[in-house]
């Protein structure tokens, strides 16, 4: 009983066995059908991923080809003032980034080549951002393709040898996509390569920095980049020697990674902006004259010491022992300067923020406040109703005088706001402008200001920066010089810098009123000027000012001088050298006109425009030039050389907008071949000769330009932001010798307005030195080009002022 007990038991068990088994395969029926259909979603769904991403990459890659012709196009553009313009001869690709990219591509795995698509065209922040959107796009698809391949392993045999079908027949196609892109960058890498080979020959390395965006938006309606240079046309920037390329710093490449060189310049950068600011701590000049500071007037140390004034002695030049290296502060609500004509007329009232002049002078239409601008009717004490009228009475009362043909460089003194000069730029001459640093606050950066042409400067102890016998015509309305007392000695500095027959036009109340005061003064010049022979050619009076105006002439020989009952004011003697001017003591004496035919000053220039090219009668073969040829070949050359490279380069070739640019000073002037070659210009060039280089300066006045002496480890006799442009030729590497040259940039940066440009040619220690300092003041690098060990650099300054103060006890009231 108990066997069959469990027989029938073992029947039951049976029985319900089969029955579970018919459920279990049932069920395993309805996974199998659920899996295929859920295999099959999943096998469409990542041949979806894999069209978008390669539509995504033929979109990238038509995008790229759009990019490399757009830069292609652009080869034929004449340049402009974009960030990182530069003429075709300095703007050729990184030949060495893409030597490196091509042998990096040579040995990729063909994985790398499956994922990664290097293309040689450079790219901007724009093309970044979408780089990097790209790469999620990767990872994304990368990441679904994962899970697919690992739900894949865990189903049946037929549907995994169907999924890797379909995922090696699209694979091939990328492969096939991928070998035709990495042929074409092959070939691309081959142009780059045979940039490569002229670079190497070409021995020339060059650097180039992205210019001011702002400026780019003023000038250029092309597409805005940061970091793009675009090739032009071929412009010459050292004329004797051959064309050059330029490393593009910025060249990237697209694809899933940035290049090491992106990566390292970031880094380089960092670094040398950390070294910079540790080697240049600049700071700000903390002194009573704030953003008007002039060092070498503003000496109130010099000053309090002084024995006597009343030489106006406290007006000179004082300079400090030590010249600053800190940075002048800017006005609050400074803007760049209004361009010329329309300067002439109005400023900007918050770039030189004093009403003072404007309260003194007013009536006399000197200057005006008019809301935000400070306007200039053009009037002076002399001439109320405008300056032009005054200059053609001038010149209808004495023809001779000749407006911009006979008489070109002219002396104004005491000038106020330099209007006379202002409107002489109508009758084609240069009218070198001086008044002193006084209580008519700011009258000379009135005129910087406005775009004439002024220095401060007085007569007072000593001579006046220039050398003799160069000035066609010296102007003097109300300039409340004493011509007069003790021997005439300031009159006969004017003598000194006439040249024989040039004319002293004076316009003064003794001319023509009759206080006691002024018919003493009119006796007192009557009897001097007939010691010194001096003609008296017109006494006039204009009825539409109604002032008095008298005209003399200096004599054109030595005949008057030894006719004299007495010797007084006494000649002088044949030590005496005229042309020596840097800090010189003022003498009461008359120096002699030149005999010789020879002899600068023995006859007239040749008549302006004539005069500007023409070798001066006076320089002979038989002199040896600065350049070390003939005196008349080296004038030449210098001439023709200069016109080469201001054509070739300067005009087409640095990205300069010189509509913007009206005062420019050539810091070491040989010859003034600079400044004559942008004559065609709307600008005027101080032309500085330094004290240690060859006296060249009278050779520039004689072709009817103008220029001063200077030590440029003083400052100069300027305010604060007056120059446009400043070009240096060679300076630094002889300043170093015996300057602080962190001074020297700082006077620099004194004098220069912002956005301002600085361009130096000199050797490559020097380039590299002073890139570092306005790199660490974040000025703006244009360009630097070296060849053969000289280089050339073009720097742009910034608005930026440093927050650290150093007080200047020797500046303080």
């Amino acid at each position: 009983m108990a066997l069959g007990k469990y027989t029938r038991v073992d029947g039951r068990r049976s029985s319900g066995w089969c029955s579970t088994v018919t459920v279990v395969v049932f069920v395993a029926l309805c996974l199998v059908g659920v899996w295929m259909m859920t295999s099959s979603s999943v096998v469409n769904v990542h041949s979806g991923d894999e069209a978008r991403e390669s539509n995504t990459e033929v979109k990238e890659q038509t995008e790229v080809n759009e990019s490399v012709n757009e830069v292609r196009n652009s080869n034929s553009r004449q340049f402009e003032d974009n960030p990182g313009d530069l003429p075709e001869d300095a703007t050729k690709g990184d030949t060495n980034d893409s030597n490196v990219n091509s042998e990096d591509n040579s040995n990729m795995s063909d994985k790398q080549e499956e994922k990664l698509e290097e293309n040689p065209v450079e790219k901007s922040s724009e093309d970044a951002k979408t780089e990097d959107a790209d790469k999620k796009t990767e990872e994304e698809g990368s990441n679904t393709e994962n899970e697919s391949n690992s739900d894949s392993a865990e189903n049946n045999k037929d549907s995994d040898e169907t999924s890797t079908k379909e995922s090696d027949s699209e694979e091939s196609e990328k492969k096939f996509e991928s070998d035709d892109n990495k042929k074409s960058d092959s070939d691309e890498s081959e142009k780059q390569s045979d940039n490569s080979d002229e670079t190497t020959d070409s021995k020339i390395e060059e650097k180039v920095q992205e210019s001011d965006n702002k400026e780019s938006d003023e000038n250029s309606s092309e597409k805005k980049t940061n970091d793009d240079t675009k090739k032009q046309s071929s412009n010459e920037v050292y004329p004797s020697g051959a064309q050059s390329e330029l490393q593009d710093e910025s060249t990237t490449r697209t694809g899933s990674w940035s290049t090491q060189a992106a990566e390292s310049k970031n880094e380089k950068e960092s670094q040398e902006s950390s070294k910079q600011a540790t080697g240049y701590n600049w700071k700000l000049c903390n002194v009573t004259a704030g953003p008007d500071f002039i060092p070498c007037l503003d000496n109130w140390k010099a000053i309090r010491s002084l024995r006597s004034t009343k030489h106006y002695e406290h007006r000179e030049r004082h300079c400090p022992e030590e010249p600053p290296t800190c940075l002048v502060s800017l006005p609050k609500g400074y803007k760049r300067s209004i361009e010329w004509p329309e300067s002439r007329e109005k400023i900007w009232y918050y770039n030189v923020p004093h009403t003072k002049l404007a309260e003194v002078k007013g009536h006399q239409n000197w200057v005006k406040v008019t809301g935000e601008y400070l306007t200039f009717p053009g009037g002076g004490t002399q001439f109320k109703h405008g300056a032009l009228h005054y200059i053609d009475f001038i010149q209808e009362t004495v023809p001779d005088i000749a407006w911009g043909k006979r008489t070109r460089v002219i002396l104004d003194v005491g000038c106020g706001v330099a209007s006379f000069g202002g409107f002489l730029f109508d009758r084609d001459v240069l009218a070198m402008s001086l008044a002193p640093k006084d209580e008519h606050e700011a009258q000379v950066q009135f005129a910087l200001e406005r775009g004439i042409p002024a220095i401060s400067a007085v007569m007072g102890t000593k001579r006046l920066p220039f050398p003799g016998k160069v000035f066609d015509v010296v102007h003097c309305a109300r300039c409340r010089v004493p011509w007069h007392i003790e021997g005439g000695k300031l009159l006969l500095e004017l003598n000194r810098l006439l040249r024989p027959g040039g004319f002293f036009v004076w316009s003064a109340t003794p001319i023509y009123q009759k206080l006691p005061e002024d018919v003493d003064i009119w006796n007192a010049m009557k009897k001097l000027t007939k010691a010194m022979c001096w003609e008296l050619v017109s006494i006039s009076k204009d009825q539409v000012n109604g002032v008095g105006v008298a005209v003399y002439k200096k004599p054109l020989s030595n005949e008057c001088y030894e006719q004299r009952s007495k010797n007084e004011p006494p000649l002088c003697p044949d030590s005496d050298d005229p042309n020596a001017a840097w800090n010189i003591q003022l003498q009461a004496c008359i120096h002699k006109v030149p005999l010789s035919s020879k002899e600068r000053g023995s006859k007239l220039p040749e008549k302006w425009p004539a005069r500007l090219t023409t070798v001066p009668y006076w320089l002979l073969s038989s002199q040896v030039g600065v350049y070390g040829k003939p005196a008349p070949e080296d004038f030449t050359a210098d001439y023709e050389h200069w016109k080469r490279v201001v054509s070739k380069s300067y005009l087409t070739g640095m990205g300069i907008q010189w509509s913007n640019v009206r005062n420019v000073m050539d810091m070491r002037s040989i010859y003034g071949g600079f400044a004559a070659a942008l004559r065609d210009l709307n600008v005027w060039v101080m032309n500085v000769v330094t004290i240690d280089s060859p006296d060249t300066l009278p050779i520039i006045y004689e072709r009817g330009l103008f220029g001063i002496y200077h030590d440029w480890c003083e400052s100069f006799s300027t305010y604060p932001r007056t120059y446009d442009l400043l070009h240096a030729d060679h300076l630094f590497s002889k300043l170093k010798k015996r300057c602080n040259l962190a001074a020297v940039v700082a006077e620099a940066d004194r004098i220069l307005r912002p956005d301002g440009k600085l361009i130096v040619r000199d050797t490559v220690d020097i380039i590299d030195e002073l890139e570092s300092m306005v790199r660490s003041m974040q000025w703006k690098v244009r360009m630097t080009y070296s060849k053969d060990k000289e280089g050339l650099l073009c720097v742009q300054k910034s608005t930026w002022r440093p927050k650290e103060q150093e007080k200047l006890e020797y500046a303080i009231i």
